[in-house]
């Protein structure tokens, strides 16, 4: 029989001359795990015990080139492995061939030498543990290759795991090194580490480790795989806030950045806030930001966890409470990108939909701040400078006073430079700013045609896009609305002509046309801009829209037929 060979096969490496003990027992327990796979019964408590064993093996492994003769310890615990292991191999023959006497009975064997192998395994920790071996005498196992299969990676990663639990802190800080680099480079190794349960727990224990480097690696470690909805109820339920916001006051600048990062992605879940906060999160997060020398890979995190943390309403109380807005506004003057975008978007949060808390952001000199990021001569980002337009929409535009601020500090100035010379996207989100807020009050549509916002909406209008084309025709639609600006408009003789020229090119069924039209029939509200329409070359383009159908065309047509250039029209108007 096959079991009988294998037995005998043990007994022979147990005998032969030259061989190492540890290697005998090394055998023994990888053909005892591969005899292991053929049992069809008790399979929960098989797998713990396979489980086990792989750990064991790879602990074995791990220390194979040490002399166990030298070291009695040793010596003896790899002579008792090997006699657990040929037990094992009595209960594993028993179950496949289902002649066991009784269930129950097979059931207490199994966890007994279940239990048998945990000694086995806290034995060997122990003695790594107390410097009897170091890991001068590892054998490293090579990591497996890109088109490995899973049992080599499983394998592999079971070999890391046997060294965080047992070996000395250099071998500890290496196994962790190697787990951050397979999780990052491979997706499949962190589907591994979930199903290898015990790593998630060692990985959270190390969080409180003493030794830093230690900690720094089991940080990134965790920041890689926190990313993965597989592995944040496992990382929640093995307690891993309360280790990550210790990390947070106490840990390197490297642990700090990596379990900020970590703590971003756990509370993408609403759910996790509150465990942030019951472990004194929010008050170690604003102490990190308003650090006085704070870093973009710092701070950008904690802003994001503290944004992901607003969203609960106690929360954000208490967030303002311990001083979050004058945080943010302070934060804004760094020039690190990361920080003013971080900074400015965690302001938009926690003062969007609240009139109390904008007026403190006012008071707290939030707006002046915001306009400063925006000024041309600072070094700001595109990207900081995108961010703070769409927070000053969000936040200043629906409150007159906010308007009357923003207008004060020059933004205005501002918007008009950014439209004239800003980046593409830049440029294009001005646009859409100015857009909004010429359409806030007649005040604010005044004080735009007095600064040039007027020229600079009409050169938008022959842009590639539709979408600026539109925003730039509403705008302007909206400017000309005030009677000032019509007439400043139509001083311009080449203002109208190229109005017209436009919707020359326009389908009868085009969407930009509408505000074309809306344009021209503003102006025809302004004598001198009448005559101009009424005398220009293209009143057959106009009667032809207005043929078929277009209502805002046959409502031009009637504004420039009325008294004096009624006869300049055919019957049109009384269709």
């Amino acid at each position: 029989m096959r079991q009988e060979n294998l037995k005998q096969e043990q007994n022979s490496q147990e005998s032969s001359s030259g061989s190492s003990s540890i290697r005998q027992a090394i055998e023994v327990l990888s053909s005892l795990i591969s005899f292991s796979h053929a049992i069809k019964v008790f399979a929960v408590k098989w797998q713990l015990i396979r489980s086990k064993l792989e750990e064991l093996n790879a602990g074995l492994i791990a220390i194979e080139d040490c002399d166990s003769t030298q070291n009695p310890i040793l010596s003896g615990m790899v002579t008792a492995i090997i006699i657990s292991a040929n037990g094992c191999f009595d209960l594993a023959r028993r179950c496949v061939d289902l002649s066991y006497s009784g269930k129950l009975l097979m059931q207490s064997d199994l966890d007994v030498m279940a239990s048998k192998f945990d000694r086995h395994l806290k034995n060997l920790s122990g003695i790594c543990t107390a410097g009897i071996l170091t890991h001068g005498f590892a054998i490293v196992v090579s990591r497996p290759g890109a088109n490995a299969c899973k049992d080599d990676m499983r394998f592999y990663v079971r070999d890391l795991l046997t060294r965080m639990k047992i070996g000395d802190s250099d071998m500890k800080r290496q196994a962790l090194s190697n787990l951050y680099h397979v999780v990052v480079e491979d997706d499949k190794y962190v589907r591994i580490v979930v199903e290898v349960g015990d790593i998630v727990n060692i990985l959270v224990s190390f969080l409180d480790s003493v030794e830093i480097d230690i900690q720094e690696e089991a940080a990134k470690v965790v920041s890689v795989i926190s990313g993965f909805d597989s592995c944040k109820a496992a990382l929640m339920g093995a307690g891993i806030i309360g280790p990550l916001i210790r990390v947070l006051d106490s840990g390197s600048e490297l642990g700090k950045e990596s379990a900020a990062r970590s703590l971003r992605k756990l509370t993408e879940n609403s759910d996790n806030a509150w465990s942030v906060s019951a472990y004194g999160g929010v008050t170690s997060l604003l102490k990190l930001c308003s650090s006085s020398d704070p870093s973009g890979e710092l701070v950008g995190p904690a802003c994001g966890v503290l944004r992901n943390l607003v969203s609960v309403d106690e929360i954000k109380r208490f967030m303002i409470e311990e001083g979050a807005v004058p945080t943010c506004i302070k934060l804004l003057r760094s020039n690190d990108e990361a920080v003013q975008i971080s900074s400015v978007e965690l302001l938009q949060n926690i003062a969007a939909g609240d009139e109390s808390v904008r007026q403190l952001v006012i008071r707290e000199g939030g707006i002046r701040a915001l306009v400063r990021v925006l000024d041309p001569k600072n070094s700001s980002s595109s990207k900081s400078r995108e961010t703070t337009l769409r927070a000053i929409e969000n936040l200043c535009f629906s409150s007159a006073s906010c308007i009357s601020v923003l207008v004060n500090y020059g933004f205005m100035d501002q918007l008009l430079f950014f439209l004239r010379n800003g980046d593409v996207s830049v440029q294009e989100l001005a646009l859409k700013v100015a857009s909004k807020l010429c359409r806030t009050s007649e005040e604010a549509r005044k004080e735009m045609g007095d600064v040039g916002f007027m020229p600079e909406f009409l050169r938008f209008l022959d842009s590639k896009s539709p979408d600026v084309r539109e925003m730039a025709a509403e705008a302007l639609s909206s400017m000309l609305s005030v009677s000032k600006n019509r007439k400043r408009f139509v001083q311009d003789d080449c203002n109208i002509g190229f109005l017209l020229q436009l919707l020359d090119h326009e389908e009868a069924n085009s969407g930009n046309k509408k505000f074309l039209f809306s344009i021209l029939l503003a102006l025809t509200s302004c004598n001198s801009g009448r005559k101009k329409i009424a005398k220009s070359g293209y009143l057959k383009n106009i009667e032809k829209f207005a043929e078929a159908e277009v209502s805002d065309a046959k409502r031009l047509v009637r504004k420039l037929s009325s008294s004096r250039l009624r006869s300049m029209f055919s019957g049109l108007w009384h269709s």
